[in-house]
């Protein structure tokens, strides 16, 4: 399930991003559409254990580790703001040692 727009294209034609790269896209939406891509990001989060975000070009998975970050940053001087920020630690796939 990715959380971008389903354009119809072939999704063989896009980059796969991947670990060992760094990676930043910003996007300016109105709310409507930022508030849908968080729907389907949290539907993701909550029912699998790995997020794949697209987007024309690309797509990202990423193996979901624990525990999120969840910071609220609320600035209500001058021009109030509001800052939601998640932070989602990548899966890892080691195995705790045996004792013998």
């Amino acid at each position: 399930m990715g959380a971008g727009p389903d354009t119809g294209e072939d999704e063989s034609a896009r980059t796969t991003i991947r670990e060992g790269r760094d990676f930043e896209q910003e996007y300016r939406l109105d709310a409507s559409d930022a508030g849908q891509f968080l729907i389907d990001l949290g539907r993701q989060l909550r029912d699998e254990d790995e997020l794949t975000i697209t987007d024309d070009e690309w797509e990202l998975p990423f193996g979901v580790g624990e525990p999120v970050e969840l910071e609220i940053d609320f600035e209500g001087v001058g021009e109030p703001e509001l800052e939601i920020e998640v932070e989602i630690p990548g899966r890892t796939d080691d195995e705790a040692p045996g004792i013998e």
